[in-house]
């Protein structure tokens, strides 16, 4: 059996499909560490003056050059985590749009906002940069998520410094030539293979005036205590073990169809894919015998396989925490619809199961799921499913099947997420403002709303 654990200060790339080394990178020294930030903070001071139409420009020619790597940043993030390269591939020109949606919306955005208030002529609010912001980033989008942080930092006027996962840093390496073939200053946009003492020093450091973190609600607390610890602003997207109501008025094939994509589509490993699925009594036969077969016929193979639908696991231990929730739910009696496990041979692939029954002794229940895993709950209406929704630490997102659009609205509201769709998984889009409440995290990515995390909503009273 193949070793995933990485090594104290060590970046490795694994081939999930075949336990093979495919690569290794040593985090920085310190002296080289040190100079990654001075690099940063002197980019921030020359950054910050450069007029809004210089950053436009730059943020149209990276945009345009991501897209044009889309193949190769596709083909790097396969190898790295087994995602399907007929997903990985979109997910890089999700990086692209991003730096599109700026460019065009970045100066309205950006526009002094205007406050009347009486007794002083003229008050404007300004979004000003703050200084270099420090992106951790996850493994399972390592391209969308560490340009999800980027972008609005950039256009900001804030430098950005990106640390990767450490099965994944190959695809985010490659963005520091895209950046620096776009034209934009040496330090505006760094890769940091930093070690974790290393992290906290820069999470210290004056220099850094904010930190992003995507992963779990462990590594959330952690991060979180250091930044307050020195009074630095975070956001943090964690876990999420999110509700797909399904009510009696519902579309059943169309939801059984966007359910079995939310818990299959790479792999299961997003914290914000539905992680369970939760039926009104009335249709939950008919529900369940439209979704099982859409989980036992996939096509598990080779991610290079442009007919794969389901690569392997992003790594070993990732795998086989999933196995061992599979089996804790299945020892304690819940009932398998569709039998599943870690498939045996060197890669980390995991047959698609679905279980019904599970009960608050058992992991699955409280604990999310990362990987190619259906749970289905019965219940006998919506508030029921309102109270089921929500008796879980997480609150990233949701949605919400029916016809009926005002029990709909009625049960979306009743959710204590951060969003919801009705009719629709709702996926982050840049446009919209992401995160969650509870332990899924605080603050939020995207948007404008994503813009003012780390900004100086400054106050000038003008006479």
């Amino acid at each position: 059996m193949t070793s995933t654990t990485v090594d104290a200060g060590q970046y490795r790339t694994l081939n999930p499909a075949t336990g093979e080394l495919v690569r290794s990178w040593n985090a920085l020294d310190d002296k080289s560490a040190e100079e990654l930030l001075s690099r940063g903070h002197e980019a921030y001071l020359a950054w910050r003056q450069v007029p809004i139409e210089e950053r436009v420009r730059l943020f149209r020619r990276v945009a345009e050059l991501i897209g044009s790597h889309a193949e190769e940043l596709g083909r790097l993030t396969t190898l790295e985590m087994g995602k399907p390269l007929s997903q990985a591939i979109p997910e890089a020109h999700g990086a692209a749009e991003m730096f599109t949606y700026y460019a065009d919306r970045g100066p309205e955005l950006l526009a002094d906002e205007v406050v009347p208030v009486p007794g002083i002529s003229r008050a404007v609010v300004r979004r000003e940069p703050v200084g270099v912001v420090l992106g951790i980033e996850p493994w399972n989008a390592p391209m969308y998520q560490a340009m999800r942080a980027t972008a609005p930092n950039l256009m900001l006027g804030n430098t950005v410094i990106v640390k990767p996962a450490a099965i994944c840093a190959g695809s985010t390496l490659l963005f520091d030539d895209i950046f620096r073939e776009a034209g934009f200053p040496d330090g505006v946009y760094q890769t940091g293979l930093l070690s974790r003492d290393q992290v906290s020093t820069f999470i210290a450091d004056s220099r850094v005036r904010g930190v992003t973190l995507t992963g779990s609600d462990q590594a959330g607390a952690i991060v979180g205590a250091q930044a307050s610890r020195h009074i630095k602003p975070v956001v943090l997207e964690l876990g999420g073990s999110d509700a797909f109501v399904v009510l009696d008025s519902a579309d059943l094939d169309k939801a059984a169809a966007t359910a079995a994509t939310c818990r299959l589509i790479i792999g299961g490993q997003a914290c914000a894919l539905p992680k369970r699925v939760i039926v009104t009594e009335g249709v939950a036969d008919e529900f369940i015998a439209k979704f099982v077969p859409l989980f036992t016929d996939q096509h598990i193979g080779d991610p290079f396989d442009p007919q794969t639908t389901l690569g392997p696991m992003s790594s070993r231990s990732a795998a086989e925490l999933l196995q061992e929730q599979y089996q804790d739910a299945v020892d304690k009696g819940a009932t398998v619809l569709a039998p599943g496990g870690l498939m045996d041979g060197p890669g980390t692939y995991f047959r698609p199961a679905v279980l019904t029954d599970v009960t608050p002794d058992m992991r699955l229940y409280h604990e999310e799921a990362f990987g190619p895993m259906g749970l289905v709950f019965r219940v006998p209406d919506a508030d029921a499913a309102i109270a089921l929704g929500n008796d879980t630490k997480y609150g990233l997102g949701g949605s919400v099947f029916a016809e009926d659009l005002d029990e709909a609205q009625r049960v979306a509201a009743g959710l204590d997420t951060g969003a919801v769709g009705i009719n629709q998984f709702l996926p982050a889009r840049v446009e919209l403002p992401f995160g969650g409440t509870k332990f899924s995290g605080v603050g939020r990515e995207l948007g404008r709303t994503g813009m003012d995390q780390f900004a100086n909503l400054k106050t000038y009273a003008l006479p």
